[in-house]
């Protein structure tokens, strides 16, 4: 028993979850009553709140309310008061917190009634009172912190930042928010009442800029958020384990090593063998020759002769009949299982349900409550993609996986009623596709999962996602997807989805398609209610208009360019060649043509094409030359004189000719890779740079962000021309350079040679597996505390005003860049390697 706390007597549990992700467990429970280790998580939250001294506890309800009120009536029984606040709307975390505004009188801890930890809260009290502070966050160490929110803290514990749901570059700690807060009252005097209001995303932000004491404790020991079935379950084998300091094993007695019963249990141990960690309920009885293995069997439960448990979490009053065998899986309330059945890992029953005789239920496969499944019955599906999407769908607002395994065709219609019922009914979307076969069958499948949530969809068919995005920025339809071939690896899919307002969705809703698919909760609608398909004539046509209109026609015409575009057998082959046709420019394409088979290109096969296309250029005695990729989002350069260039090259000469031509420009933006070059090619100018996070949807939001921006340049030879779209669009950037070559009278390798590279870079990546990224982020913050930095995305060092040192998690791959860059090339190669020893000494610790 820990010492008790006269400084802290009340608290507020967060008890009003629905528990979506965890269905079917949640489906006839709230989320706080799910058991863990025979007891509702909400009882272990009280309960250690009762250990540190809380005598008082006010419960936030909104999902189910009666079912909590029922288990903890006053709480007398308990050893505390329990009181009750219901929601009559979605008020946000500290939103709802407010309504309990009566209930507290001074100092109080808030927490969630649905996580499961062990923390020594005395030890987070006094270092709030030691501090003053008027908030304090309670925070953990985590392996993957993306899915919470990171905290940046100075070194007596003041927060100095803190980013919500980041991406790997914003991980700059793996210290994330617990939602475990010591509150003062004043603290309740900056919520507004009865608004929408959160504490990550409203109430903490505004303590911040306020200067407002705000803290953050580092707490030892165990903390899960059990927001996941797969969360659920590891959380019960840590508990067996031992890994959380909790007792488990309150009313019960010790059977054998490990191995703990209620006294009402009906066994004999010496016909059962047990392994591991086994609890066993209240009035449990088991047969014989059984063998459980790191189990728990609930209360009322009956398991049968000859059985096989192992890592199986049993509820209440449910049975397992003779012979059958059960791996790594959850039944729920009331389930009877007949014999000889077998149960495959990942398995969740819920309430109520019937396996029949000799059933075999397949590995991965959810069961809604009061099912009947027939006996001998074989309950499966494909499971391929299942295991690989047990988390996260989502990089950004893509999903990537192998075609026809991982990304198939009931997975694709499941996604789309998933993403359908999020739009609502009646609403529409946009959908496109490129040329690819595949592309096409998962095209067909999402319409179909889409249609079925009653929501309708305009299908543009084969084009380059930049008009999908335009015609979003103009339409009337509530989003849009685009699937395509990965332009890195054939065998992999892209679905990309996109905004209404065609930028990319934004994390919070590809979120809740998450929750939608892993839930398996998206709404059918009735047959009358079934969405229609059209498809759009005019989109291409509105495209060219717009486009057409931003370009000096006139001066293009003029300048009577020739030009060589290599179009990658994409889909801008069916567009670009119309509208480049009526600016009077001797174009010689290449690989002008729609072919599914070379959409995707190895980097040989782009090392091949860049070498024909300089080899065009300088045989004809072309003024530049043009590589698309195969989404004609992308353009990579050859100049004139048959040199291709990279990327950074690239962004420097193309960012010249820009300012060259539109001398009053006030601000660019660029991601936090590129080079310093631009930057002090528009300190010349009296031009601000915009440092953006290292992805084309941060690009995207700088644009949209600030109307002053008029250009966007990437390292990944994309470019954004506001004018005309807030996204890369390789059709509008090959005009658009065009036009500012002949605006400026001046070719790209007479620009290049006119103003020499004065910066060198050298780049390395370090393997570093995703769950050790969040560690290594906060070795190098320790690492260079002292030290000027950037903190964007990654962590970049300032050397000097010649030399940096870019350290950046890669968001999809298990890896870290190094990138260092310097007027010296000794120097910036020495800097690489002695941070790439750096970074693999902390992977190995």
């Amino acid at each position: 028993m820990g010492d008790k706390l006269h400084s802290i007597d009340k608290a507020i549990i967060m008890a009003g979850g629905f528990g979506t992700r965890l269905r079917p467990l949640t489906l006839n429970i709230p989320k706080p009553l799910v058991p863990m280790m025979q007891r509702p998580m909400m009882h272990h939250i009280a309960d250690l709140l009762k250990k540190y001294g809380v005598s008082e506890i006010t419960s936030m309800l909104y999902y189910q309310p009666e079912s909590i009120k029922q288990y903890f009536g006053d709480g007398s029984k308990f050893g505390y008061k329990m009181h009750y606040v219901m929601s009559d709307a979605d008020y946000g975390t500290a939103g709802s917190v407010r309504n309990a505004y009566d209930f507290v009188d001074g100092r109080f801890i808030v927490i969630s009634g649905d996580v499961l930890t062990d923390f020594d809260l005395s030890k987070a009290i006094e270092f709030h009172e030691s501090r003053g502070a008027m908030a304090t966050m309670v925070l953990t160490h985590v392996k993957n912190p993306l899915q919470f929110g990171v905290v940046i803290t100075d070194k007596d514990g003041r927060i100095t930042r803190f980013l919500e749901k980041p991406t790997w570059g914003e991980v700059f700690s793996d210290a994330i928010n617990t939602g475990i807060y010591i509150l003062e009252k004043e603290v309740m005097d900056l919520i507004p009442h009865r608004e929408e209001y959160d504490f990550s995303k409203q109430l903490y932000p505004k303590m911040l800029k306020e200067k407002l004491p705000l803290y953050g404790y580092i707490a030892d020991g165990y903390w899960r958020d059990v927001g996941t079935l797969t969360e659920y379950q590891e959380a019960h084998i840590d508990c067996l384990n031992e890994k959380v300091n909790l007792d488990f094993t309150y009313d019960y007695e010790k059977v054998q090593e490990g191995v703990y019963a209620h006294k009402s249990a009906e066994f004999d141990p010496s016909v059962i063998k047990f392994s591991g960690r086994v609890l066993i309920g209240e009035n449990c009885r088991i047969g014989k020759e059984v063998h459980i293995t790191d189990s728990v069997i609930g209360d009322g439960s009956i398991v049968g002769n000859g059985c096989d448990l192992n890592r199986t979490v049993i509820w209440r009053d449910s049975k397992i009949g003779n012979e059958s065998n059960i791996y790594l899986s959850v039944i729920t309330d009331n389930v009877n299982v007949e014999p000889k059945v077998k149960i495959e890992e990942q398995t969740f029953i819920a309430d109520k349900c019937k396996i029949g005789k000799e059933a075999n239920i397949r590995a991965g496969v959810k069961i809604w409550p009061e099912k009947d499944i027939e006996s001998g019955a074989i309950v499966t599906k494909s499971l391929v993609w299942e295991s690989k999407w047990s988390r996260d769908l989502f990089t950004g607002s893509r999903i990537t996986g192998i075609s026809n395994i991982e990304i198939i065709p009931d997975f694709a219609a499941k996604l789309g009623a998933s993403y359908g019922s999020i739009l609502g009914q009646h609403s529409s979307v946009l959908v496109s596709r490129d040329v690819d076969k595949s592309a096409r069958m998962i095209n067909r499948a999402l319409i179909s999962g889409i249609l079925s949530a009653g929501v309708s969809v305009s299908d543009l068919q084969v084009v380059p996602i930049a008009i999908t995005r335009h015609r979003l920025k103009n339409g009337a339809e509530m989003g849009g997807i685009h699937i395509r071939k990965s332009p890195f690896n054939q065998k992999m899919l892209d679905i990309i989805f996109v905004d209404k307002d065609g930028k990319d969705l934004p994390n919070a809703k590809t979120k809740t398609i998450e929750r939608n698919f892993f839930g398996e909760d998206y709404k059918r609608a009735d047959f009358e209610d079934v969405g229609t398909i059209s498809f759009p004539e005019r989109a291409i046509e509105g495209y060219t208009d717009d486009f057409l209109s931003q370009i000096d026609i006139d001066m293009i015409r003029r300048s009577r360019l020739r030009i060589a575009i290599d179009y990658a057998h994409g889909a801008a082959t069916t567009i670009f060649p119309s509208i480049i046709g009526d600016l009077g420019i001797d174009v010689v394409s290449l690989n002008a043509f729609i072919d599914p088979k070379k959409c995707t290109r190895t980097a040989d096969d782009v090392h091949e094409a860049a070498d024909r296309l300089t080899e065009v250029v300088v045989s004809l005695g072309c003024d530049i030359g043009f590589m698309m990729d195969a989404g004609a989002e992308r353009i990579f350069v050859s100049d004139e004189k048959g040199n291709f260039l990279d990327n950074q090259r690239l962004l420097t000469l193309v960012t010249r000719l820009f300012l060259d031509v539109y001398p009053d420009t006030k601000k660019i933006a660029v991601p936090i890779t590129a080079s310093q070059e631009v930057d002090e090619l528009c300190k010349e100018r009296d031009v601000k740079v915009i440092r953006t996070g290292d992805s084309h949807l941060d690009m995207m939001k700088a644009v949209t962000a600030d109307p002053e921006i008029k250009f966007a340049g990437g390292t990944k030879a994309g470019f954004i021309f506001p004018e005309f779209l807030f996204a890369c669009d390789a059709m509008y950037s090959t005009v658009k350079i065009l036009e500012l070559m002949a605006k400026a009278e001046a070719k790209m390798g007479d620009v290049s040679l006119k103003y020499p590279q004065r910066y060198f870079l050298s780049k390395r990546n370090v393997s570093c597996p995703k769950d050790l990224k969040g560690k290594v982020m906060r070795k190098i913050m320790e690492d260079t505390a002292d030290q000027e930095r950037i903190l964007i995305d990654g962590v970049k060092i300032v050397f000097d005003t010649d030399t940096t040192l870019l350290l950046l998690p890669d968001r999809a791959r298990d890896i870290f860049h190094i990138d260092a860059e310097s007027k010296s090339k000794n120097y910036a190669t020495k800097l690489v390697t002695e941070y790439e020893e750096k970074l693999n000494a902390w992977v190995r610790e």
